[in-house]
């Protein structure tokens, strides 16, 4: 009732004059404002007193205090907003400061240092699985198909591996996303699979954010990746729905054409067709690499 009653005095002394000064300041600034004024009232002050000089300078202070609150806001907003130059790393996410293993300060907000690994080079990439069925042999034709369009157009390696990320990185986005649906419509658990796709889409990326570093796509580069990007993830969406079976088959013979197109680089630098620069930043610290490492 207190605070009911201070209200409607206020209210009334503000239109005092035919000015409308309700409007410079929130209700919530005038609340905070009658409780110091009720807080001055119990230790023997008089809130209203001396022709009201004392509620005057309270609310003469009103702007001053809603300014220092606005700069109080945006000082946290321009927190929220990190910038790295040395690396050239601009992060929109405020995370928890993290270190490498020398000690220094973790520069990536776009993948965390427990997002890393160190790559298993014994992996037989010779390894081939013999189209059998039909569907195993329409995955096969497609990629075939896709690889044949690739090459016609990206000439550079670079480039090449580029188109090959940005669409390899497709498959476990829809998979996972459409996992995760079927098992809200179901209540079904997922047996981990909606994790272990979208981890791979991550770590798709990862490769096409590398490749980029390496190889400064020109716009019409880029128009064709966005061109590609939209009609391989629908199709592909359309492919899972009808047969997740092949899907993920198609997917397996994509990979087996990601190794034949990094081994044509990697023999392309031993070569000295393509020149061995030193690896990017963000590589280094994906792949846990040494300081030195090169493209190769």
């Amino acid at each position: 009732m207190k605070y009911v009653v201070l209200a409607r005095s206020t209210a009334r002394a503000l239109f005092t004059g035919g000015r409308i000064y309700h409007r410079q300041f929130s209700t919530v600034t005038i609340a905070r404002q009658l409780e110091n004024v009720e807080a001055t009232h119990h230790h023997g002050g008089s809130a209203f007193g001396g022709s009201g000089s004392f509620w005057w300078r309270k609310m003469s202070s009103l702007p001053e205090i809603k300014d220092q609150h606005h700069s109080e806001e945006k000082k946290k907003e321009d927190t929220t907003t990190t910038t790295n130059n040395e690396n050239g790393v601009v992060s929109s996410i405020t995370r928890p400061k993290v270190q490498r293993e020398d000690g220094t300060e973790w520069p990536w907000n776009c993948f965390m240092l427990w997002d890393t690994y160190r790559a298993d080079v014994s992996i037989d990439v010779k390894k081939h699985h013999v189209p059998k069925t039909f569907s195993d042999k329409v995955a096969f034709r497609s990629v075939k198909f896709l690889r044949v369009l690739s090459d016609l157009y990206f000439k550079r390696y670079g480039c090449h591996a580029m188109m090959l990320e940005t669409i390899a990185a497709v498959p476990g986005m829809v998979g996972g996303m459409l996992l995760h649906l079927k098992s809200l419509r179901k209540f079904q658990y997922s047996g981990g699979w909606i994790r272990a796709l979208l981890e791979e889409a991550e770590n798709e990326r990862m490769h096409l954010m590398t490749m980029v570093e390496l190889v400064k796509p020109s716009w019409h580069e880029r128009l064709l990746v966005i061109t590609a990007q939209g009609v391989f993830f629908n199709a592909f969406f359309v492919f899972y729905l009808l047969s997740p079976k092949a899907a993920h088959r198609f997917v397996g013979y994509l990979e087996e054409e990601a190794v034949i197109s990094y081994t044509q680089h990697l023999d392309a630098i031993v070569s000295g067709k393509v020149e061995n620069v030193p690896a990017p930043a963000i590589a280094i610290d994906y792949w846990r690499l040494p300081k030195d490492a090169t493209l190769k």
